[in-house]
C-alpha cells in the first residue's frame, strides 16, 4: 500500500506544477481538436484593469484593449502587408485541403438521409413522449416521464415561472416545426388542440418577453402558414378554421399591454400576470432583450389585424433603448431602471440579457422595411466591432487570436469579465444575415471547438481559463442555428459534420427514457429532469433542416425568416404596410407615441384593442435572404 502512497503523490505533484506553470506562464489546455480552418488558439492571462487603468498594447490578443477610444486611428490590426489582396471568406476552406480533404470535403448523399431522419426521430421522440405524458402541461420533465407547469408554491421561482403560464407550451411552440417535417395531419391535430384546450385567461405571472416569442410568435406563425397557400407548405388549410389561432395570438397581446403602462420610460415592465396585469410586488428593472425584442411579433400582429397599438408600444421601447446607448461607445448595458433610466447593468455583449435586441433590429428592417430600424442596426453593429471584438483583424491570418467577442462596460469599453455564454452562438447566424460571413464563420469555429471539447455548450465559458464557468446544458439550439445559416450561406460540407457532430452528441448525452433532458454538468455529463420547449421549436428544427435539402422551405419562391424562436415567417408585403395610417391616422408621421398608450384619442378603444377597454387591463429566413 507504501507504494501507491508514493504513485499518488508524484501524480497529485506533478499535477500542482503543471497548474502553476499554466497560471504563471498563461499556458492553457490544449482545444483537442484541429480545425479545417487554421486557427491557432494561442491564449494569453488577462489582467482585469482597474477604474481608469489603460494597458500597453504589443500584441493583438483577446485581453487586450484593442485601441484608444480617443485615437480612431489607433485600432489593433493584424500584420498584414497592406498591399496583400483580401481573401475571401471561402479561401479559409481551401488551406490545409491536403490533411481535412478526407473528412470534411464531402458529405454523401445517404448520411444526409440517415442525420435528417436522425433528428426527425430526435423530434418524435420528445414530441410524442411530451403528448403521451404531459399534455396539457407545459414542459414535460424526460426523466420522471411527467408534465410540468408553473411552480405555484414558489412564485419566486422565477427559472420556471417566467416560462410556464399553464397553457400547453410545448404544444404551441412546436407546431410550425411539425410543418417543417412535413407532417400536415399532425399539424392539423395539434391546431385543434390548441383552439379547443388553450387559454390565456389564467392566473400566470409570466416574463412578457418569452411569453412573447414562444406563444404569441408561434401562433402567429402557424395562422400565416394555415391561411396563406402562396407559402411553402402549400395549401394546407384546416376546414372550417376561423382564424382562432390569430384570435388567441391578439388576446394574449392585449394580456401582455399593462406592462407598457405606467413606465415612465416607456420600457415595460418584465412580467404581467395574465388575469390581473402587472403584480403590485413588480421591480423596475428590466434587461435589454427582454425589453428590446418584442417587434418582430408585436410588429407582425399590428399588421394582419390592422392595429397599430402592438407595434407602437413594441417600437417605443425600442427606441427608448436606442437612446439610453452610451456617446462615447454607443453602446447599451444589459439591465436598465424603467422608470428612471439609469443603466443597473453596465455590461455591454452579445449574450444573455442583449443577444435577442441586435437581432431584432436588422430581422424588423428586413420584415417591416423600416429604414430606420436597418440604421439602428449598423450603428449598433459598428459599436460591437470597435468594442466587443478582440483579437486580429482578419479572421485567418496576421498575428494575435482570433476574433472574440468579449463583456465591457458600455461606457468606456473596458473588459469586465472573462467569459462568454452559449447565448452568443447565435451571432453568427446574425453576421450571415448581414452579409459577413467572414467574421461568422471565425467566430463559429470558435464555438465548435468548445462543443468539440465537452459534446455540449457550457453555459458560460471562460476564454481566459478555457473552462466552463456555468456548467449547465439546456438543449440550447444558437450554435445549431449558426451551423444550419452558415450552411445555407457557403454550401460547405464542413457544416454538415459539425452538424452530425452535434445531433449525435445530443443523442448520445442527454437522451433518457421519455425524452431529452438538460445536462446538468457538461463534464461528468449528469442530468436534470426539463426538457424546456426551444428543444422542439428551434434545435431539432435546425438540425432537420440542415440536412433536408429538398424542404419546402428551400425550393420556395417566396422568402422566409426565422424569429429568435425559431418561428418561421415570410418575407411579405403586407408586412411593410400600415393599413391604420388610412383608416385611423392617430399620431403624425415620425412623432413618439405618447407616454401612455391609451391616449389616442380619435379611435375608441373597442376598435383599437379589438376588445372592451375592461378587458385589456384584465388581462432566415429564407435560406439566405437577400437584402435589396
Amino acid at each position: 500500500m507504501q507504494w501507491r502512497s508514493i504513485v499518488v503523490g508524484l501524480l497529485v505533484l506533478r499535477v500542482l506544477l503543471n497548474c502553476a506553470v499554466w497560471l504563471v506562464f498563461g499556458l492553457g489546455p490544449s482545444w483537442g481538436f484541429d480545425f479545417p480552418i487554421k486557427f491557432t488558439f494561442n491564449l494569453h492571462t488577462i489582467e482585469l484593469l482597474n477604474d481608469g487603468e489603460r494597458a500597453t498594447v504589443k500584441t493583438n490578443a483577446w485581453p487586450q484593449h484593442m485601441y484608444d477610444h480617443r485615437n480612431p486611428q489607433a485600432k489593433t490590426c493584424s500584420k498584414i502587408n497592406g498591399n496583400s489582396p483580401k481573401k475571401s471568406y471561402l479561401n479559409f476552406f481551401q488551406e490545409g485541403r491536403d490533411e481535412y480533404d478526407r473528412k470534411y470535403s464531402s458529405f454523401p448523399d445517404a448520411l444526409k438521409v440517415k442525420m435528417r431522419g436522425m433528428a426527425r426521430d430526435m423530434f418524435y421522440f420528445g414530441y410524442d413522449n411530451y403528448m403521451k405524458f404531459a399534455f396539457p402541461e407545459d414542459e414535460l420533465n424526460p426523466i420522471a416521464c411527467e408534465g410540468r407547469g408553473p411552480d405555484v408554491l414558489n412564485p419566486s421561482n422565477i427559472n420556471i415561472n417566467d416560462v410556464l403560464g399553464n397553457y400547453s407550451l410545448t404544444l404551441i411552440d412546436a407546431l410550425d416545426t411539425l410543418l417543417v417535417l412535413g407532417n400536415v395531419t399532425e399539424f392539423h391535430r395539434a391546431v385543434k388542440l390548441v383552439i379547443e384546450t388553450v387559454s390565456f385567461d389564467k392566473d400566470s405571472t409570466v416574463q412578457v418577453f418569452e411569453a412573447n416569442i414562444r406563444i404569441l410568435g408561434s401562433l402567429i406563425s402557424a395562422h400565416i402558414l394555415l391561411t396563406d397557400p402562396r407559402h411553402p407548405f402549400g395549401d394546407i388549410g384546416l376546414k372550417d378554421y376561423d382564424n382562432e389561432l390569430l384570435h388567441l395570438a391578439h388576446d394574449l397581446a392585449v394580456r401582455l399591454l399593462p406592462a407598457f403602462e405606467n413606465t415612465s420610460t416607456g420600457i415595460p415592465y418584465p412580467r404581467v400576470n395574465l388575469k390581473k396585469g402587472v403584480p403590485p410586488d413588480s421591480i423596475n428593472e428590466t434587461c435589454t432583450a427582454g425589453a428590446g425584442s418584442l417587434l418582430v411579433e408585436f410588429g407582425i400582429l399590428s399588421r394582419l389585424i390592422g392595429d397599430s397599438t402592438f407595434e407602437w408600444v413594441a417600437r417605443r421601447a425600442v427606441k427608448a433603448l436606442w437612446n439610453l446607448r452610451s456617446n462615447e461607445t454607443g453602446l447599451l448595458g444589459n439591465v436598465v431602471n424603467i422608470q428612471t433610466g439609469q443603466w443597473v447593468g453596465k455590461q455591454s455583449g452579445l449574450g444573455a440579457g442583449m443577444d435577442s435586441f441586435y437581432e431584432y433590429l436588422l430581422k424588423s428592417y428586413i420584415l417591416f422595411g423600416e429604414k430606420e430600424d436597418y440604421r439602428m442596426f449598423s450603428a449598433a453593429y459598428e459599436s460591437i466591432q470597435s468594442h466587443l471584438r478582440r483579437g486580429r483583424e482578419a479572421c485567418n491570418e496576421g498575428e494575435g487570436d482570433p476574433p472574440l467577442y468579449v463583456n465591457v462596460n458600455m461606457f468606456n469599453g473596458q473588459i469586465m469579465n472573462t467569459w462568454i455564454d452559449s447565448l452568443q452562438a447565435f451571432f453568427p447566424g446574425l453576421q450571415v444575415l448581414n452579409g459577413d460571413v467572414e467574421n461568422a464563420i471565425c467566430l463559429h469555429a470558435f464555438y465548435y471547438a468548445i462543443w468539440k471539447r465537452f459534446g455540449a455548450l457550457p453555459e458560460r465559458y471562460n476564454w481566459q481559463l478555457q473552462a466552463p464557468d456555468v456548467l449547465f446544458y439546456p438543449l440550447r439550439p444558437e450554435l445549431v442555428e449558426s451551423t444550419y445559416l452558415l450552411y445555407q450561406a457557403t454550401k460547405n460540407p464542413f457544416y454538415l459534420h459539425v452538424g452530425m457532430d452535434i445531433l449525435e452528441s445530443i443523442e448520445k448525452n442527454t437522451k433518457v427514457r421519455c425524452g431529452y433532458a438538460t445536462l446538468h454538468h457538461v463534464v461528468d455529463k449528469s442530468k436534470e429532469d426539463r426538457m424546456e420547449s426551444f428543444f422542439l421549436s428551434e434545435t431539432c428544427k435546425y438540425l432537420y433542416l440542415l440536412f433536408d435539402e429538398d424542404n419546402p422551405l428551400h425550393k420556395s419562391e417566396n422568402k422566409y425568416i426565422f424569429t429568435t424562436e425559431g418561428h418561421v415567417v415570410p418575407i411579405d408585403q403586407r408586412f411593410r404596410e400600415k393599413s391604420w395610417e388610412e383608416q385611423f391616422p392617430c399620431e403624425e408621421p415620425n412623432k413618439e407615441p405618447p407616454a401612455n398608450i391609451s391616449n389616442c384619442e380619435r379611435i375608441p378603444e373597442e376598435r383599437r384593442y379589438g376588445l372592451p377597454l375592461k378587458s385589456i387591463y384584465m388581462r432566415q429566413i429564407d435560406h439566405m435572404v437577400g437584402l435589396s
